[in-house]
């Protein structure tokens, strides 16, 4: 038993030690401090923000999935666990023996056995050294909790979308959320089971006996602060942004002819793991020929890409920060007649939407800019009508912001200084299109990351090459995949 004790300890010693070996170029508590402060500065007086942790999903059985913070809880800690409720009050207040604050943290407990199997858990000394945190308590004493919410005029929290599941915790997210709901809601909502909730709250600002709940605001005061990036964060996300154009410069190198969708993507991300990246910023997305057509194709079963086109729409992200970065290129190195043509059209629009990407335009400029030329273009290829004909042949948008999240939170207005966009226009002819057969499976979609200056549009992404001629005289170049090789399989 000794023995068993013995390693138990000395395994948990090297978990906690090799947290010391990590990154670190995370962004600092004094970033996170500042954003709290920020956010706080928004508020109305004698009012309260609730942010809860992102819940725990399963994915089958006894696994979950890889589990990825809420962009805001994030944004607002730096804690990266599940189970967790932050509390920010509009002013301070005065504690049970006279002491101030104006924020809560509560965390997960630490506990030695859970983090042999799962890792390290900052607990609440480490949230309080780590994080720069003040007030900091293990998420069982929010259960318990003396705030009296009805003493608030706006209590403010984000819509609950009743994903949590039970994890046999009593302090698991679902009953923090429960407790929260019980506190402030006239209503008292049934007790859990199973992890399961099911009563559903009205999702808009709603006044109850004594408190006001306001579940709309926080996403105006969050998007307000997220969609202007600070220096601290264009640090990572440039690095995020360079990562995923490293990728496409070297699956450019290594594509041929033979290769499957489900390979490709797999350099791409041996790519950003070589480079520290820890996840891709969303389901990577490696369309052939047909398949290229589906804008969110995330199957990537194609086992040869021939000589198709391949449109790659990937990006890593890097600690936290993810970039949204598509290539379009020829599999087997030259682009045909047909392909070049479409290429270079869409090409051509996303120089005008680029160019659009300026101070005081918005999403609908950087799309109207590279729709007309696109309307145009395929009306003299006499792939349509006129150049009015409406068609889905350019079914989508062609910006959005990119940060902690691919799409990430804004207010939806102009432009402004350190914005960072997406420009990404596009054309998908599918199968059984109203054209010539000829055009059939052509699809091209080119994005770039935009920042966006005093000076003009920053491409942030440009270290992959975009014009049609640079990709193909890239894909000459030896790869350093060349001599990969694995033994067969039956």
């Amino acid at each position: 038993m000794k023995f068993i004790i013995a390693i138990f300890f000395s395994m948990l010693c090297i978990n906690i030690n090799a947290q010391k070996n990590t990154p670190q170029d995370f962004l600092s508590s004094e970033f996170h401090k500042s954003r709290r402060d920020a956010l706080r500065s928004k508020m109305s007086e004698n009012s309260v923000a609730v942010f809860f942790a992102n819940p725990v999903r399963n994915r089958a059985n006894d696994v979950d999935y890889i589990y990825h913070q809420d962009p805001d809880f994030y944004y607002l800690t730096g804690y990266k666990e599940p189970h967790a409720v932050l509390v920010i009050f509009s002013e301070d207040q005065t504690g049970e023996e006279g002491d101030s604050y104006d924020e809560i943290l509560y965390v997960q407990e630490k506990n030695p056995r859970a983090e042999m199997w799962t890792g390290y858990r900052l607990g609440v000394e480490g949230a309080k050294n780590d994080l720069g945190f003040t007030n900091v308590f293990n998420g069982k004493e929010f259960l318990n909790n003396n705030i009296d919410f009805t003493e608030f005029e706006n209590v403010m929290h984000k819509p609950f979308t009743n994903d949590y599941r039970d994890t046999r915790n009593n302090a698991d997210l679902a009953n923090l959320v429960e407790v929260f709901k019980n506190q402030v809601y006239a209503e008292k909502v049934p007790q859990i089971s199973n992890g399961a909730l099911n009563v559903e709250l009205k999702q808009e600002v709603s006044t109850a006996p004594e408190v006001t709940i306001d579940t709309r605001s926080l996403r105006q005061y969050m998007g307000e602060l997220r969609q202007i990036k600070t220096p601290e964060e264009m640090k990572l996300l440039k690095k995020a942004v360079r990562i995923s154009a490293m990728g496409q410069v070297e699956v450019m190198k290594a594509m041929h002819p033979g290769m499957s969708e489900t390979e490709i993507q797999g350099l791409h991300e041996y790519v950003y793991k070589k480079y520290g990246s820890e996840y891709e910023g969303y389901p990577s997305i490696v369309g052939a020929g047909n398949n290229g057509c589906v804008l969110h194709y995330i199957e990537n079963s194609k086992t040869k890409v021939e000589n198709d086109l391949v449109l790659m729409d990937l990006g890593a992200e890097y600690h936290g920060y993810t970039a949204d970065v598509t290539r379009t290129i020829p599999a087997n190195g030259k682009f045909n007649t047909e392909q070049r043509a479409i290429y270079d059209l869409v090409y051509e629009a996303q120089e005008a939407g680029i160019a659009a990407a300026v101070i005081g335009n918005n999403g609908s400029d950087t799309h109207r800019a590279g729709q007309e030329i696109i309307n145009e273009g395929l009306y003299e290829l006499g792939i349509i009508a006129s150049p009015e004909t409406r068609h889905m042949y350019f079914p989508h948008g062609t910006s959005h912001h990119i940060g902690l999240d691919v799409h990430d939170l804004n207010t939806g207005g102009n432009f402004e200084e350190n914005m960072v966009i997406t420009v990404e226009p596009g054309i998908y002819i599918p199968e059984g299109s109203d054209c010539d057969e000829k055009w059939w499976g052509i699809a091209v979609r080119i994005e770039d990351d935009i920042l966006i200056t005093e000076n003009g549009p920053v491409n942030l992404s440009s270290e992959a090459p975009r014009k049609a001629e640079e990709i193909e005289e890239m894909m000459k170049q030896p790869s350093v995949f060349d001599d990969f090789s694995l033994p067969e399989l039956d």
